[in-house]
């Protein structure tokens, strides 16, 4: 993977839950079978209610009807990003829709864990809370090298926070290959 992530930010207000991310409606598809995985992508925010949202303004579909990846690259969030219950669902079905990277203040520790332990997404903290500042539908550039996004064109940009040896796993596809690797365990 890249240390660079450039696409379409589709932002999200404050404490988004594992529920909102993957309605546990759906969670009867295998994560294995090829056809039933990609399911997880279409379904991805797929049946939340408004009134608890924290959706974009206009109420702004992040899979396309009829589709199975979003045309959605980075998630832009507010506070504790991922809260709820413990379902590495989660992060897959992200992953599944196409989402490279999820850029929020905070996040709830078992969705940090679970992005990186199974290499789905990057979790990049930013210092501040972007999801007034971007738009979705802005195009832009995660640099994680120089740890910044920032909106393409000419836009702004912010600093967000160092992952460390985090992106390294998730850049392996997970802790198992990461272990495997870097010779942690065997083969």
């Amino acid at each position: 993977m890249s240390n660079i992530i450039r696409g379409k930010a589709f932002v999200l207000g404050d404490n988004i839950d594992t529920d909102q991310i993957i309605p546990a409606a759906h969670l009867i598809y295998s994560l294995t079978n090829p056809e039933e995985r990609k399911l997880y992508g279409k379904y991805a925010m797929s049946s939340v209610p408004i009134e608890k949202s924290g959706l974009p303004q206009g109420n702004i579909p992040f899979v396309k009807e009829g589709e199975f990846t979003s045309e959605y690259t980075v998630i832009v969030a507010g506070k504790n990003f991922g809260c709820g219950s413990s379902r590495e669902h989660a992060p897959f079905a992200l992953r599944e829709a196409g989402i490279e990277a999820v850029v929020a203040p905070s996040y709830a520790r078992i969705f940090y864990r679970n992005s990186v332990d199974g290499g789905f997404v990057k979790p990049v903290e930013s210092f501040d809370d972007l999801s007034t500042a971007i738009k979705t539908g802005d195009n832009v550039e995660l640099d994680l090298s120089l740890n910044l996004i920032r909106v393409l064109p000419d836009g702004p940009t912010y600093l967000t926070s160092d992952m460390g040896d985090a992106a390294d796993i998730v850049n392996a596809g997970g802790i198992f290959e990461y272990a495997r690797k870097t010779g942690m365990i065997s083969r």
